[in-house]
């Protein structure tokens, strides 16, 4: 079991606060204001790992940086916002592949040393001379004495309406020194992780071998990021990186105690990111947790859970602040996963409203007040064995609606 010793979150921080990391946000006029693009630069050859979208339409971004992925090592990442890049044919493969050599110029790099990644509209070409410049204004602004972390974040928005930032101090008794991990991300519309419809940025400054870095963070997605959604649609450009600096004094070099450890800490930083994407949802009006406890196995559970946090028709109801719990029943038992409806409890908060194959009296005007509250919880116990899931997602409101009904106009 992970023994986490020391948790000190860090105010305002976020990606390049690990170690050996520095970065810098502009605007390179992608977006209608504000910053729109980002670099985050590794002092030295970061080990890297990557999870990519698994959508079959893919953006130039996720092809070059799963190549980058695949060598293990990088030096720099760029982001930009505003434009996903995304179905511009050989245009767009040749575009990244010159985002990345621009790059690699000003910092004196070999270009399959720089990841990329973009977000914005799909099937618009890049507008090549405002990223040249981009790229020579974000270069010139590096500055590890500045804290750039809040402008990273705020940079890689699209429909977002606040950033999204965390870092930690964190030590085990498993470890020889504290390490520092920080991340940032961006995601609050075409939500539904497989890999993840979102850009995620993670960091730290142990030392890990590429291929145990890559599996720390696939274990640490799949309990995280993969368990948010908002609407159930996978986006083109989706990816999560995780850089390892190696600056610190942390080394983790095989499996074991102390990699546990680190997966408990990447995880736990990655549920609060991911949580913050269902918190900002197109158009949300709360934060809905939905856990399913007592299935036979976590994948079942896991199934379940999201199931139902994707209804349109259990989305609408939490808008409506309406405790129809059949909606949740109706939702369970449409998701695939075998069950017995006389063996479960369903909750709406702490209150129970089916149990033993039928609905159970309580209170609805309490259960009503209830999900007026900024994060509300639901509660399937089946009651059928002993694994446990939680997916993150938000309500449906009138503004979702307006939001991607306007979103290229």
């Amino acid at each position: 079991m992970a023994v986490i010793t020391v948790w000190k979150p860090v105010e305002n921080a976020g990606v390049t606060y690990p170690e050996g990391f520095v970065g810098a946000s502009v605007r390179a006029g992608l977006k209608s204001a504000g910053e729109d693009l980002a670099l985050i630069v590794s002092d030295s050859a970061a080990t890297v790992a990557g999870v990519f979208t698994t959508n079959f339409v893919q953006a130039a971004c996720v092809r070059w940086s799963r190549r980058v992925v695949r060598r293990g090592t990088a030096r720099a990442l760029l982001v930009n916002a505003g434009n996903a890049n995304a179905c511009n044919g050989e245009r767009g493969e040749a575009d990244n592949r010159t985002l990345a050599e621009w790059v690699s110029r000003h910092l004196r790099l070999a270009p399959d040393a720089v990841l990329t990644a973009s977000t914005g509209i799909i099937g618009h070409p890049l507008p090549m001379d405002r990223m040249e410049r981009g790229i020579a204004a974000a270069v010139a602004a590096l500055d590890r004495n500045e804290q750039t972390d809040p402008g990273i974040a705020r940079a890689i928005m699209t429909t977002d309406t606040r950033p999204k930032l965390y870092a930690v101090h964190v030590d085990s008794d498993q470890w020889v020194a504290p390490i520092r991990i920080g991340g940032c991300c961006k995601g609050a519309g075409m939500i539904a992780p497989n890999m993840a419809t979102m850009l995620a940025f993670l960091s730290t400054d142990a030392r890990l071998p590429a291929d145990l870095l890559q599996r720390a963070l696939e274990r640490a997605v799949s309990r995280s990021f993969h368990c948010v959604t908002v609407d159930g649609d996978t986006s083109t450009n989706d990816m999560c990186l995780l850089l390892a600096s190696g600056m610190g004094q942390g080394e983790i070099s095989r499996e074991g105690p102390g990699f546990e450890d680190f997966v408990e800490a990447l995880t736990r930083v990655s549920v609060v990111l991911a949580r913050e994407i269902a918190r900002d949802g197109e158009g949300a009006t709360k934060l809905v947790e939905v856990t399913v406890h007592n299935a036979l196995t976590y994948e079942g559970a896991h199934r379940i859970a999201k199931t139902i946090a994707e209804s349109p028709l259990v989305k609408t109801a939490l808008f409506g602040n309406d405790p129809n719990w059949g909606r949740l029943l109706m939702a369970a038992g449409r998701a695939g996963v075998p069950f017995d409806p006389e063996r479960v409890t369903a909750r709406i908060g702490e209150q129970v409203v089916f149990q033993h194959g039928s609905g159970v009296p309580f209170d609805r005007q309490m259960a009503h007040t209830y999900l007026q509250r900024p994060e509300v919880t639901l509660l399937l116990d089946l009651n059928a064995g002993e694994e446990s899931a939680t997916v993150w997602t938000c309500d449906y409101s009138y503004d979702y609606i307006r939001i991607n009904a306007e979103y290229s106009t």
